[in-house]
């Protein structure tokens, strides 16, 4: 019984560690700029403008429509700006533990999922902070729980409110459709192909740009978005925008002290710091405040062992010709999510994107545990193996937590939880 309500328990203490003191740091954290300032102009204007001029954006604008719902309810405010964040970091949490209960049917591994989730640094940072990539996470995972859920119809839909918040959730896209393909061509009788090959078209191809088109509705009814008038063809000024975003994209080499090679995001190598001070207030003559995106290290680190050992029992049930959906959803996030970015290695990106895989390192983690605690080892030993692990994790997020939430401790006590240097 406890552990089939834990998630939910779970979940409000989380949302309490999101809610209070939410507006701490004041000002803008890291990219806040950017997308609050969007978030303001949706709201009186539908677009984004400098002034009287348009403005020229680079990520598409669902994030930034959230971020604005915020910033309608509690007002032009910090709380304001974080709120929705708060809100969609907690709900990844519930969501995170359902797909590991539809994929487990074990209200242990469910309450653990939820725990771990929300023992995560990176995803408590982004839950306090107003930049996209949460919103990206979550409904991509949405996407995922759909369709494990042969509901197709609104994977599409998550799909494309997930590429309304940045283009880099086409990739999860691309596999829905290899897939798809892959399955009707091997695995279904050709009567049937074309009718199926259809409705894959339709779900995977029409309804995803749908959305993804019906989220900029704030530009197409204005005549202030950037190059609105470009051409007298709106679809060609719309199309002529696109093809500049991608140019942004696609040439963004300037050096930034923070960037980081996707080869070092999983083992946190390079964390971004979002936000660094010297207050006064903590009893020391030296004080540090800080809001750092750094996964709980010890987590992490579980978890890039974990991912590796999953591939290679996923190259073994593809060498067998076995299959399980677990280790499936493990390789598509991964593949989906974190690969690409090996391909762009000029590109200035930072470790905190890595929240997109964040679900998919958990779920390495879980499938883990659920080998070890089926397997031949004594049920006490096993399970004692698990909470302790367990333990040191939530020992290691509370340690860490004044990073994540920016809290004024000594710098003593910040320089202490510097553990690599090249996270100074």
């Amino acid at each position: 019984m406890i552990a089939a309500v834990a998630p939910i328990l779970i979940a409000l203490v989380s949302l309490a560690l999101r809610l209070i003191n939410l507006a701490t740091p004041k000002g803008f954290v890291f990219d806040e700029v950017y997308y609050v300032d969007g978030a303001r102009d949706f709201l009186k204007y539908g677009v984004e403008v400098t002034g009287n001029k348009p403005e020229f954006i680079v990520h598409p604008p669902v994030g930034k429509w959230l971020i604005a719902t915020g910033i309608k309810l509690f007002g032009d405010s910090e709380f304001g700006w974080r709120f929705a964040t708060a809100i969609i970091g907690t709900l990844l949490i519930l969501l995170f533990a359902r797909l590991v209960h539809v994929l487990f049917y074990s209200p242990l591994l469910t309450a653990i999922a939820a725990l771990l989730m929300a023992c995560d640094g990176l995803a408590l940072v982004h839950s306090r902070t107003a930049l996209l990539d949460l919103f990206l996470t979550f409904f991509v995972l949405l996407a995922i729980y759909f369709w494990h859920r042969e509901r197709h119809w609104l994977a599409a839909i998550a799909i494309g409110l997930a590429m309304g918040t940045k283009w880099s959730a086409i990739y999860f896209l691309a596999a829905f459709v290899f897939i798809s393909m892959y399955r009707i061509f091997m695995l279904l009788p050709s009567l049937n192909m074309l009718k199926q090959i259809f409705i894959k078209f339709l779900q995977y191809g029409l309804l995803p740009v749908a959305v993804y088109v019906s989220t900029w509705t704030g530009w197409f009814m204005s005549n202030r978005g950037w190059d609105r008038n470009w051409s007298p063809n709106v679809i060609k000024s719309w199309l002529h925008y696109h093809s500049e975003m991608l140019n942004f994209h696609t040439g963004l080499t300037q050096k930034h002290s923070y960037q980081a090679n996707p080869w070092s995001w999983m083992i946190m190598g390079r964390p971004t710091s979002f936000f660094y001070d010297s207050p006064k207030g903590c009893g020391s003559n030296s004080c540090s405040q800080e809001v750092v995106a750094l996964g709980t290290p010890l987590l992490w680190w579980a978890g890039t062992i974990a991912c590796a050992l999953v591939l290679g029992f996923w190259i073994r049930s593809i060498v067998r010709g076995t299959s399980e959906t677990a280790l499936n959803l493990v390789v598509l996030g991964l593949t989906a999510g974190y690969l690409p970015w090996f391909f762009f290695q000029q590109r200035t990106v930072f470790t905190f994107y890595a929240i997109i895989i964040e679900p998919f390192m958990l779920l390495a983690i879980i499938y883990c545990m659920k080998l070890l605690l089926n397997s031949y080892v004594k049920p006490r030993v096993s399970q004692g193996l698990v909470f302790i692990f367990i333990a040191i994790v939530i020992a290691n997020f509370i340690y860490f937590l004044p990073l994540f939430t920016g809290g004024i401790i000594t710098y003593e006590a910040w320089f202490h939880r510097m553990w690599l240097p090249s996270w100074i």
